[in-house]
């Protein structure tokens, strides 16, 4: 098994500042806007993103959220293994608020599918965006692509890709991880 760097710590944080400048000129004000991180990897992305509004842009009184999307994806029943669920922290109503999905990968869409229906409980939103950190666009099994993406990376199916973050793994790297 081999690992390469795709991302470095420095790489991480310019695109999480490009980011967060284009959700910017996109939402303005955010007042109509919230952010939901996907769980569980997508959290982190979120707060990250959070945190930059919050401290460059001086974006107060965000709403933003966590969204668990276990029970919603299509394969949870294959697993041999007991299912653990995260938690979903969303308090506030999505009603015709326009929605920030945010997730590390995207990879086959089934988890955005996922959180496309378990956003329901919640509201109706006017309009979801999606926004990941790496695209990986050739392995899509649904139609499903990002409306703000970090990077795009060509991986085949055989290759993972694993996205560190500081603040559970102790660093902000990016890994193609072949076996």
């Amino acid at each position: 098994m081999s690992q390469k760097v795709l991302l470095t710590s420095k790489e991480i944080d310019i695109i999480l500042h490009r980011l967060a400048c284009q959700l910017v000129e996109n939402h303005t004000d955010f007042k109509d806007s919230v952010l939901i991180g996907i769980q569980p990897r997508g959290v982190y992305l979120a707060e990250r993103i959070l945190k930059i509004l919050q401290k460059e842009y001086k974006l107060k009184d965000l709403k933003w959220g966590q969204l668990d999307i276990t029970f919603y994806r299509d394969d949870f029943r294959r697993s041999d293994k007991p299912l653990e669920a995260n938690k979903t922290k969303i308090d506030f109503v999505v009603e015709d608020k326009r929605v920030i999905f945010i997730d590390d990968v995207l990879y086959t869409g089934r988890s955005t599918r996922a959180a496309l229906t378990a956003i329901q409980s919640f509201g109706r939103p006017r309009e979801i965006e999606l926004m990941s950190l790496i695209d990986r666009r050739f392995s899509r099994h649904l139609p499903i692509q990002p409306d703000y993406s970090g990077r795009q990376v060509d991986a085949i199916n055989e290759e993972k890709v694993k996205v560190n973050w500081k603040e559970n793994e102790g660093e902000d790297v990016v890994y193609l991880i072949s076996k």
